[in-house]
């Protein structure tokens, strides 16, 4: 039986949204695009710190406040665990760096090049935002090349007492890592394990969804992936957007059956005239139908506005996979 758990938060100055969970773990709302959108997480044990995602340059007062608020001082903070280094995850991350002088920043590989140096992905995070770019995220700070550490598949970090185990998930993004914290039977699954905004809980649970944003979706990655997740057997899932869910094995299934269909929606509108248009109506149907029989009250209207900003970007995802896969003309 599932037992909604509301989300009380504790307010402190600057209107922080601070939402506490088991096992010495809080989320703080970033304030990005909107309250209850995007959470960076902080985990504390034996009174050291680490931030598991940290949204945007603007998001960083707020994380600091969060951090105050739970009485830890910043010298404290030993990790900055960035999953990905898409914008809302890690665009904050030079900047917060700044304030937490013993910081080590862990990011997977394929994206600790672009905290060091980021001037390729902020060029392609314009191809994507457009003149949104600078308003959204601002100007990314560098992080300095000895305060980052690239992390292999299965690397394991200390923090306090409890051991951390970062794991390679790609399918959202190649250069995305999990954290594993097997011993509380919780994962932090950036967006690999997809988004579910607290807005769409009824009384059968959570509801979630897949991200496919460009540039880098891949659906049988994507798959592999949620499975390899869900064989810790873990008990909450810790989402950047929006914090803590259970009942995982359910979500699981969920999750993996909508990256097969819209794969399939994808390739099936791949040669339309206007394939996008084609590919979100058709996105849109699919989770107006899947919302309303997970007994949400909310109308089509109501459903479309908290799912606006997926749909848009999970269509622009699904054509550059076309592209990739050759289905689609580049010119298109």
């Amino acid at each position: 039986m599932y037992t909604r758990e509301p989300l009380a938060p504790v307010n402190i100055p600057l209107k922080v949204r601070l939402y506490r969970h088991p096992h010495g773990i809080s989320a703080v709302d970033c304030e990005y695009l909107y309250p209850g959108h995007a959470a960076a997480h902080i985990i504390v044990d034996s009174g050291r710190a680490a931030f598991v995602d940290v949204g945007t340059n603007s998001s960083v007062p707020y994380l600091l406040a969060g951090l105050a608020q739970l009485g830890i001082a910043r010298e404290a903070v030993d990790y900055l665990l960035l999953t990905h280094v898409h914008l809302d995850h890690a665009g904050g991350a030079g900047r917060l760096m700044q304030e937490l002088p013993n910081a080590r920043a862990l990011l997977h590989p394929r994206g600790a090049p672009h905290m060091i140096d980021p001037a390729k992905l902020m060029a392609g995070s314009r191809a994507v935002y457009g003149e949104r770019l600078d308003e959204l995220y601002g100007t990314l700070v560098p992080i300095p090349a000895e305060r980052v550490r690239a992390v292999e598949d299965g690397e394991r970090v200390r923090l306090g007492d409890r051991t951390l185990e970062l794991i390679h998930v790609p399918g959202h993004a190649l250069h995305h890592y999990a954290v594993v914290d097997e011993a509380h039977r919780s994962i932090f699954s950036g967006d690999t394990f997809g988004i579910s905004y607290r807005a769409l809980d009824t009384e059968r649970g959570a509801f979630i969804t897949p991200t496919t944003p460009p540039s880098q979706f891949d659906p049988d990655q994507h798959i592999a992936s949620i499975d390899r997740m869900l064989c810790y057997r873990p008990e909450s899932m810790y989402l950047m957007h929006f914090s803590r869910v259970t009942g995982v094995a359910r979500l699981g299934e969920l999750l993996k059956m909508q990256v097969r269909e819209l794969a399939r929606i994808a390739q099936a509108h791949a040669h339309d005239a206007d394939p996008a248009a084609g590919i979100r109506a058709e996105m849109r149907s699919l989770w107006l139908d899947l919302v309303h029989r997970h007994g949400s009250p909310l109308s089509d209207g109501e459903i479309e506005a908290v799912l606006e900003n997926d749909l848009t970007l999970n269509t622009q995802g699904l054509m550059v996979w076309l592209e990739r896969l050759g289905r689609r003309p580049q010119h298109a």
